[in-house]
């Protein structure tokens, strides 16, 4: 259970963003597995951008990866609008090659946030310990939100031999939390606050580059041994375990009871009178009950 939020310490100075170029540089050296490595000022959405590429069926192997200073038309689950100003926000996506049966692509969604929390409290450090995720991929410092993640699929051109690309996007809120937090109503986290409590000065390449390592490597081991290997990992960054929640589609309750892990698929459990609910990616939304 992730305790309550803790003050930021006013001397902690906010992470630079690079020139585009300059990190595009450092980025590659320190990301040779991956093919193909861009940063742009701007562009609508980097998710949509390697979703575009991939059905094209143009340029290099894979992994790609894309990140932005600005992003104008991005995009949270259930397509909700997402918008950020330039240095406020790290925003990145990349895009895999993954050979699944359809029915395992929703492991994705959980997958990607339990590896993206684990880099995430690598980079920062041990003391660090508020990181943690809310099923199924919102990272968090405590109750906060800090990063939104947003995985999405489509088949590669090709036939079904060629399998599919999974895009995995984040965006890594920087600055401005306590602007954020009153504008939306809600506690919202950013890197600061992480970089009070840890003992290491990180910088942007290191969470693009802790992130995207890992994402790959979660990818691999999901196609080796299914998500099965992921929930023991997903216990030790659960931000929800116990806790009583409510489970919502379209803003009504569907059910409410204490989240209890989740199954072999990534599916959230949530323990009623009737006992343990698997809840499915994509069909509903958490809510912690007041």
């Amino acid at each position: 259970m992730c305790p309550t939020i803790a003050a930021m310490s006013d001397h902690v100075r906010p992470i630079d963003l690079p020139a585009p170029e300059a990190l595009v540089r450092e980025l590659g050296s320190r990301l040779p597995v991956f093919q193909d490595i861009a940063w742009t000022g701007s562009t609508g959405s980097t998710n949509a951008d390697l979703l575009a590429r991939a059905r094209s069926g143009a340029g290099a192997g894979k992994p790609w990866l894309l990140g932005t200073h600005l992003q104008e038309t991005g995009r949270g689950r259930a397509g909700r609008p997402w918008q950020n100003r330039s240095g406020s926000t790290l925003m990145f996506s990349c895009a895999f090659d993954v050979h699944l049966p359809a029915a395992q692509l929703p492991a994705l969604s959980p997958l990607a946030g339990v590896a993206a929390c684990e880099a995430l409290r690598a980079v920062a450090g041990p003391e660090a310990r508020g990181l943690c995720m809310k099923w199924p991929n919102d990272i968090q410092w405590h109750d906060a939100k800090l990063a939104g993640v947003l995985v999405e699929t489509t088949r590669n051109p090709g036939g079904r031999e060629a399998g599919y690309t999974v895009v995995i996007g984040m965006g890594v809120n920087l600055i401005d939390a306590a602007q954020l937090s009153r504008t939306l109503g809600r506690e919202v986290a950013d890197w600061t606050q992480v970089q009070a409590h840890s003992h290491r000065l990180s910088t942007a390449a290191d969470l693009v580059c802790a992130s995207a390592t890992a994402w790959h490597e979660a990818v691999q081991t999901l196609e080796r041994e299914g998500f099965t290997a992921f929930r023991q990992r997903f216990n030790h960054v659960d931000a929800l375990a116990g806790r009583m929640v409510n489970v919502l589609e379209k803003g009504d309750i569907l059910l409410s009871g204490a989240a209890c892990g989740v199954d072999e698929q990534g599916r959230l459990l949530v323990r009623t009178p009737e006992g343990a609910t698997p809840i499915s990616v994509g069909e509903i939304s958490i809510r912690r009950q007041a």
